[in-house]
């Protein structure tokens, strides 16, 4: 495993981190003024897109893309580190068309769209004329727990018949957002998980109503994570994706490329989140020494450096091994980071935060912004005791392969008497 950049990678990361240094991060009091305002989605947004597009920064995420279709065909570990710096600005991603819940959608379309579905859903979503949302966790059950999913998804004719209510829909309320991939039962009587589909919802369609944006710890986020129902929503056949009962097997083919980029975002989060602790503690003076000659900041500094590297490094390995061996193989190293990287995030931005006093309780830095999404990134996708349970199931089944094995580092009584 050889994590460092190639000269491609290298090259990549300058210019996003330029066009973010010239366009993203000079717009951010804009953006903080109009969506303030009410305004979802600044105009500025789509000018910004269009000057990606044309500087070749887009679609930066996706392996298997087509020669006829936009973007850099990169793989998960050459698209890491340039997820690392979009991550600094809470929405840059979708300036260069590489945001969630988008990503993910089209990655599903990417590996299973019909030709009409890629026409009408995948292509728009390329091009960055469009949004979408992902609809599977509900409020009425443990959605951690992809097989308790309560929402029908029942054959009527040439249409299905949609019927239940899901919540925290991340993207439902951004205005150019045309269709949701919904996750629902098909067939309650199949084995357990074979009976679940997917399926493309026009967000338009009768029935489907957006109930309310839900804020997450007070914060309100322009895009929303909304509650919303369907109700008797009736879609033609032709929109379930791939085939009935493949919606538990698709679910996880989407979420693991789609841990890697939450993960390289939040470390680029803490990454500026250490930065900003370092200038303050260089320019603050208390008790008659700089912030940073106490001990006590120090040893924050030290720590916040030594647990963002390890992180970053458990995510590069979970990327190669996502490129080298498929996400299946990699299950417990996409478990390990899901679970270690919101962990470090919200160390490192309580210390920063702590190290800015009241100001870093304020909108005047963005570390309370990052603090808050590093506790969402604990339960979104999964929370953390799940992932964490699939890590011990796999060390256990490990050890029980080699069960006994280890007994020979262990001390026998009559030399433990001896002593």
């Amino acid at each position: 495993m050889d994590f460092e950049y190639s000269e491609k990678v290298e090259a990549l990361r300058r210019r996003v981190r330029d066009f973010m240094d010239a366009y993203i991060v000079p717009a951010v009091p804009r953006w903080h003024q109009e969506t303030s305002a009410g305004e979802a989605h600044p105009a500025f947004m789509e000018d910004l897109k269009a000057l990606a597009r044309e500087e070749g920064l887009w679609n930066l995420f996706l392996p298997g893309l087509r020669s006829d279709e936009p973007g850099q065909a990169l793989t998960n570990l050459e698209y890491a580190p340039l997820a690392e710096i979009m991550g600094q600005v809470v929405w840059a991603s979708e300036i260069f068309n590489c945001s969630a819940p988008d990503t993910g959608n089209m990655e599903i379309l990417h590996l299973f769209a019909t030709a009409e579905q890629n026409e009408r859903w995948l292509r728009p979503l390329l091009e960055g004329k469009i949004r979408s949302c992902f609809a599977m966790t509900e409020p009425d059950v443990a959605s951690s727990d992809a097989t308790n999913i309560q929402t029908r998804i029942v054959r009527d004719g040439d249409d299905y018949v949609i019927n239940g209510r899901k919540w925290f829909i991340s993207g439902a309320t951004h205005p150019l957002c045309r269709f949701a991939v919904v996750m629902g039962q098909t067939d309650p009587e199949a084995e357990v998980h074979r009976r679940q589909s997917m399926i493309i919802v026009p967000m338009d369609t009768p029935g489907v109503t957006v109930l309310r944006n839900i804020t997450v710890m007070h914060h309100h986020q322009p895009e929303g994570h909304c509650e919303i129902v369907f109700r008797n929503v009736r879609v033609p056949a032709a929109n379930l994706i791939h085939e009935e009962g493949a919606g538990f097997a698709i679910a996880q083919a989407r979420l693991g490329p789609g841990r890697i980029h939450h993960c390289m975002r939040s470390i680029g989060q803490c990454e500026l989140a250490l930065a900003l602790m370092c200038e303050r503690a260089a320019e603050r003076k208390a008790f008659g020494r700089y912030l940073h000659q106490h001990g006590t900041i120090a040893e924050w500094i030290a720590l916040s450096r030594a647990e963002i590297d390890q992180a970053r490094l458990l995510v590069l390995r979970a990327a190669w091994m996502i490129d080298k061996y498929g996400a299946k193989a990699a299950a417990k190293e996409i478990a390990m980071i899901k679970a270690v990287v919101p962990r470090v995030q919200q160390a490192v931005c309580d210390r920063a935060m702590q190290t800015f006093g009241a100001m870093g309780l304020s909108p005047d830095t963005p570390l309370a912004e990052f603090w808050t999404w590093g506790r969402v990134l604990r339960i979104a996708d999964g929370p953390d005791e799940v992932h964490l349970r699939t890590v011990a199931r796999q060390e256990m089944k490990a050890a029980q392969e080699n069960l006994g094995s280890m007994s020979r580092f262990l001390i026998p009584p009559r030399y433990q008497d001896a002593t």
